[in-house]
């Protein structure tokens, strides 16, 4: 008797956007999402990922892995250290404060918010990469460095590709400023401004309500 053939093996979800139940970001932005979502977030709040090296090791692991099932292109084991740690940490901070601040100006345009004077820098916003040119005459953007400055390079090589692809606008943070998550845009005119409207508008919206109704005439 022939056996039967064995299924194909299921790949491991984003492992910090799964906390939220959310359908992950196309393709290799899913990583960039999924780094936004290690940050303490949600309602209920969940940890940050990255709150110590041991936590952070397993999620540069798994989503890297994902990556990888996702987009077909190996990359290798990421090692962090402490100093990488910080780094990786100050860039998703950096990353998600961008975000967060174009999509405020979007909704209500006026005079740019200048930080404090004594605010801490937010760790480099660069890294290497290569240009690979394929058998079909096709380029690719390949990641380069080791460690944290590898998987930043893997983080910002989705930005661009998702840049070119005009998918990038569509990765927003919520507009419940309780919540924090990173989520994908997929309404047809990428109007969506909560990561769930059951969970955070709803609330937020009859919040709003009833702090309108008890303000006098």
């Amino acid at each position: 008797m022939t056996p039967p053939p064995t299924p194909a093996a299921v790949p491991a979800p984003w492992p910090a956007t799964a906390r939220y139940d959310l359908e992950p970001a196309p393709d290799g932005l899913g990583l960039v999402q999924d780094l936004l979502n290690t940050v303490d977030a949600g309602v209920p709040r969940q940890p940050d990922l990255l709150g110590d090296l041991a936590s952070a090791a397993r999620w540069a692991n798994d989503a890297t892995a994902r990556w990888s099932a996702v987009t077909g292109r190996p990359v290798s084991g990421i090692v962090l250290d402490s100093a990488g740690l910080r780094d990786l940490r100050a860039f998703r901070d950096r990353l998600w404060q961008e975000i967060d601040s174009r999509l405020r100006a979007e909704s209500d345009p006026g005079p740019p918010v200048s930080g404090p004077a004594d605010a801490v820098p937010t760790g480099p916003r660069r890294a290497g990469a290569v240009l690979r040119l394929d058998g079909t005459g096709a380029v690719h953007l390949e990641p380069a460095g080791t460690g944290a400055d590898l998987l930043m390079s893997v983080v910002l090589a989705a930005l661009f590709e998702a840049q070119l692809g005009d998918v990038r606008r569509r990765l927003k943070t919520c507009r419940n400023p309780r919540c924090r998550v990173a989520f994908f845009d997929r309404s047809r005119n990428n109007s969506g401004v909560w990561h769930s409207v059951r969970v955070c508008g709803y609330p937020t919206n009859l919040r709003a309500h009833r702090a309108r109704r008890r303000q006098p005439d």
